[in-house]
């Protein structure tokens, strides 16, 4: 073989291999582009909205601190058949061990709110930083409510723990008076409902949606038990703390879902400048 056809033929597979390279750089803009625009949350923030319900949030948490909250001794009195039916087969002495466990549980909880702006944003909180900014103020606001909620109910209304009921209490007594409703029940019932109200709504059509909801609501679930086995709470407590949970972690993320009266042009701020989409 001469050496002009050695010359063509390197030339054929060097056109060859550029006609590839632009393929694979034609390919990349588009995944890029396409992951963008599929980035775009279906919940986004209202100025007027927010600031409404920040200041709810804001006003049902610190305003839960103004309720007297003066501990009580524990009555002589206290008898376990003065418990209504319902709560009365379910109350235990107090368990440290299964007290304690709470602070793993609600740990593992917390992290369950950023799966969904994790898988929507990704990773780079900067180029996702729009997904981020929406869920942590939705999440904020609901934290809020709900443990002000919690809260102002706790120091409200005079309920003694299951626990009193039973010898030795006395090493304990500051929790006594308190019961009512469960506040580790509700800040874990909160994040599984934000969880699968959020996820549910960016992608209707996932095969996942039935795990993430299972999986959540059974971890929120097992710390309702926990504080039930531990002596802590009756089963109203906990039916009461998952309730308030599970409201603000629907009603939040449903008063920041987009409506179809939303301006078609939209804009996202990514790490390397502003992504400007156009919704038809």
């Amino acid at each position: 073989m001469n050496s002009n056809s050695l010359s063509a033929e390197k030339k054929k597979k060097s056109m060859i291999s550029h006609i590839k390279l632009k393929k694979i750089v034609v390919f990349l803009c588009f995944f890029s582009i396409g992951f963008n625009l599929y980035s775009e949350s279906v919940f986004t923030l209202d100025l007027k909205k927010d600031i409404v319900i920040g200041a709810i949030s804001l006003g049902i948490f610190f305003g839960s601190f103004l309720i007297d909250d003066e501990p009580k001794n524990i009555p002589d009195s206290l008898n376990k058949n003065d418990v209504n039916a319902f709560d009365r087969w379910l109350m235990f002495p107090f368990d440290k061990t299964l007290y304690d466990l709470r602070y793993i549980q609600l740990f593992a909880t917390s992290f369950l709110p950023i799966i969904t702006p994790l898988v929507v944003g990704g990773w780079n909180i900067i180029q996702g930083f729009d997904v981020w900014l929406t869920y942590g103020i939705m999440y904020a606001q609901a934290v809020s409510l709900t443990y002000g909620t919690r809260m102002s109910l706790g120091r409200a209304i005079e309920r003694y723990r299951p626990h009193v009921y039973f010898e030795g209490v006395s090493s304990i007594s500051s929790l006594s008076n308190n019961s009512f409703p469960s506040g580790s029940t509700a800040l874990s019932f909160l994040p599984a409902t934000f969880l699968s109200v959020t996820f549910v709504a960016e992608y209707p059509d996932s095969p996942w949606k039935i795990p993430v909801i299972v999986g959540s609501y059974t971890l929120a679930t097992i710390v309702g038990i926990t504080r039930i086995l531990s002596g802590v709470h009756f089963l109203t407590d906990v039916i009461a703390g998952a309730a308030i949970g599970s409201f603000y972690g629907w009603l939040i993320p449903t008063l920041h879902k987009r409506t179809n009266n939303d301006d078609k042009i939209t804009f996202h701020f990514t790490g390397n400048g502003c992504l400007i989409s156009l919704r038809l």
